[in-house]
């Protein structure tokens, strides 16, 4: 398919009727050019606690069949990737670890539990390598070499108690560099040195980044240049929607030209991180919520003429299945769970 000319043939109406559930429904044509969501990010803990705040105390309390019943609910919308967003959180781990002393949860070892779950249910994970130290100083994360040891010692013993699961598909390196006119060196160095030793413990593994700044990238050759040495598989750039630097429906023309110069690089695979929250209040200073589904539908309408697969941001604490014992008990995420499940059964082929 010619994506430069790719046609959207979907019509929007929105249903005055509501569910049988009190929760409004939309009424989308089939388009079946429209990607669905393939896959997400996943956590234990928010790492901001005022932007986690309708979800963290849960998570906390959630036992081992919760973290598995979640697993599950995830996989009951077609999604077939996860990605962890963290295994360490500022000087404490998300599992049972040697390095740092683990949070304190209900469950003994959440990774353990989620893994398995992919297992049965055929998920993809792309584990995360960090975050060791305190994850908003980005510099001393990517280059201070104290840092880099601990990151390593944690990838190794990840990869002994983790590395059997056939779920375990890659891994993701989760300190973002924002990606002004083009890749700098500090990340391409930091992506290189991951990629090496990720390739070292996993040996097949696909391994994923998700930078920040994507209206910023200058498109040209030297950008190309930088491609081409960045040893990683997949790059999903971040649609910044929720962070509100674009607009729902405006971001397609930034993965066109993403498009192009990732055919003209040859290198990694263009995804996409496209983010389903908005902020209650001020971004960055407020709690999470989770967006309409039709703001949503306009992003991915927006952006699948140009990516290979789309990633959310995130299941966990924005969309919950209703009745699930891995419930967060939140109306809205409930709400937007059921909105895009209604929509996927509308899309499926005959």
């Amino acid at each position: 398919m010619d994506r430069r000319n790719f046609i959207y043939t979907s019509g929007l109406a929105l249903a005055s009727a509501c569910m049988s559930g009190k929760l409004q429904a939309f009424d989308y044509k089939k388009n079946l050019n429209v990607k669905p969501i393939i896959g997400s990010w996943f956590e234990f803990k928010h790492h901001s606690d005022v932007e986690g705040t309708y979800w963290n105390p849960a998570f906390a309390s959630f036992s081992d069949e919760q973290w598995k019943a979640l697993i599950k609910d995830i996989s009951s919308l077609g999604m077939e990737y996860l990605v962890l967003l963290s295994v360490a959180d500022n000087g404490k781990t998300l599992y049972p670890s040697k390095l740092q002393p683990m949070y304190d949860m209900a469950s003994p070892d959440p990774l353990e539990a989620v893994m398995s779950a992919a297992d049965e249910c055929g998920i993809k994970f792309f584990i995360s390598n960090d975050f060791w130290a305190d994850y908003r100083d980005v510099s001393k994360m990517m280059t201070n070499k104290d840092v880099a040891i601990l990151r390593a010692k944690g990838m190794e013993e990840v990869a002994e108690k983790y590395g059997h699961h056939k779920s375990f598909y890659g891994w993701y390196f989760p300190n973002e560099s924002g990606l002004y006119r083009t890749i700098d060196e500090t990340t391409i160095t930091y992506v290189n040195d991951c990629s090496r030793m990720a390739r070292e413990l996993i040996p097949h593994s696909v391994n994923l980044i998700a930078p920040y700044g994507t209206k910023s990238i200058r498109l040209d050759d030297q950008y190309v240049r930088q491609l081409e040495r960045l040893d990683v598989d997949i790059v999903a750039y971040q649609d910044e929607v929720g962070v509100r630097k674009a607009k729902a429906g405006t971001a397609g023309k930034y993965y066109e030209g993403l498009y192009r110069v990732h055919a003209k690089a040859g290198r990694s695979r263009l995804w996409a991180d496209l983010e389903v929250f908005d902020f209650e209040g001020d971004v960055y200073r407020s709690p999470l919520i989770p967006s309409s589904f039709e703001r949503i539908h306009a992003q991915l309408e927006d952006i699948s003429p140009f990516v290979d697969n789309i990633l959310i941001y995130q299941y966990c604490g924005l969309m919950s299945k209703p009745g699930s014992i891995a419930s967060i008990n939140q109306v809205r995420a409930e709400k937007l769970y059921t909105d895009y499940a209604n929509w996927l059964k509308t899309q499926q082929r005959p």
